[in-house]
């Protein structure tokens, strides 16, 4: 199985994407969603959609799953215009929301051929295609037990399981892990890039920058309804600076010899000293060099460090550096349970 490509060889693709919120009342004025959002999902690949809250990514979720009719702009998906044929879009796509859609009352069998029955399978196709799928999200072991005793991770891969009944060509997962454990979080991205590996795209939302960094080999960073930066997960880390030579002094009264230290192997470059964490870092150009030169000079002036290494810079460096701001870490409002089973019924 492939993505369809649309006529510019992406499997999604939004240019100058246009949508307005009208407020209420006398004198209110108009919001813009998103304010000339451009998108080009390669097939094939998990695309990162990133920005803080509020900044427009599930409303381009909800425009490109045909949930929301847009303004103004052009997008396609799976080689299909969304406005002009939506019917033709869904069955195309899947999507999933930041919160499991199952039933408790159900076996993760039950549920998922109860979704292959509300997708017009038939009972046969359904259980048939039930089984495949409990096979292909290693759930076979759990799939006659209940819903309700599944953990977190479990969960999230019955509902990407039913999001998959139809070999959707385009899968759109809107914060898939939230509130999941670090083990959740791992089962989720095994199963995401199992579905990459067979052929499906992937467009992922995310306020967990370690999810995006280990999962998409592509972002778009949106901001104000607008996409601010469109790179690789490295090329936008390069844009804030390359590595770093991090330092934490022992005792805080050694800060200032420290940061002449790295100051000096730094070549005069920016050194920031934060005095509260006893810390103090600068780029550097030559990482190994000037890692064996500061930690030599301080071990010669008996100068005791907590800790001494090279770090590369973070996404969320990236997201300072372009929003002003870290992100956001916390509840976002995403498709949920009813955007998904709209989708469904449509």
């Amino acid at each position: 199985m492939g993505t369809p490509k649309t006529a510019s060889g992406y499997a999604v693709l939004a240019e100058g994407v246009v949508k307005r919120y009208r407020g209420r009342g006398k004198g209110a004025t108009e919001k813009r969603a998103l304010d000339g959002f451009d998108l080009a999902v390669r097939p094939g690949t998990v695309h990162g959609l990133l920005g803080p809250n509020g900044a427009g990514k599930t409303t381009a979720v909800r425009v490109l799953a045909t949930l929301l009719r847009y303004d103004a702009g052009r997008a396609e998906v799976a080689g299909l215009d969304v406005a002009r044929e939506p019917r033709r879009v869904r069955s195309r796509i899947g999507l999933t929301g930041q919160y499991a859609a199952v039933d408790e009352g159900l076996t993760g069998r039950q549920n998922l051929e109860m979704f292959g029955r509300l997708f017009h399978l038939g009972n046969r196709r359904a259980r048939q295609r039930a089984g495949e799928l409990l096979e292909r999200f290693d759930l076979v072991e759990a799939a006659d037990k209940g819903a309700k005793e599944y953990s977190g991770g479990m969960r999230r891969r019955l509902d990407l399981a039913s999001s998959m009944i139809l070999f959707p060509d385009v899968l759109f997962l809107d914060e898939p892990t939230t509130g999941l454990d670090p083990r959740g979080r791992g089962e989720v991205w095994d199963a995401v890039r199992a579905l990459v590996a067979g052929g499906t795209t992937v467009l992922l939302t995310t306020q967990y920058l370690d999810e995006a960094d280990r999962l998409a080999s592509h972002i778009t960073v949106i901001d104000r309804g607008r996409a601010i930066a469109d790179d690789t997960p490295d090329a936008l880390k390069n844009r804030v600076g390359g590595d770093r030579i991090e330092v934490v002094a022992a005792d805080t009264e050694d800060l200032a010899a420290v940061a002449r230290t790295v100051d000096r192997v730094a070549g005069g470059g920016l050194v920031v000293t934060d005095a509260s964490a006893r810390r103090v870092h600068a780029q550097v150009a030559d990482r190994v060099a000037a890692l064996t030169e500061v930690a030599r000079s301080l071990q010669d002036d008996g100068i005791a460090v907590e800790d001494i290494g090279l770090r590369r810079p973070s996404l969320d460096d990236v997201f300072l550096r372009l929003t002003g701001h870290g992100a956001e870490h916390g509840t976002a409002h995403g498709t949920g349970n009813r955007d998904a089973r709209e989708v469904a019924a449509a």
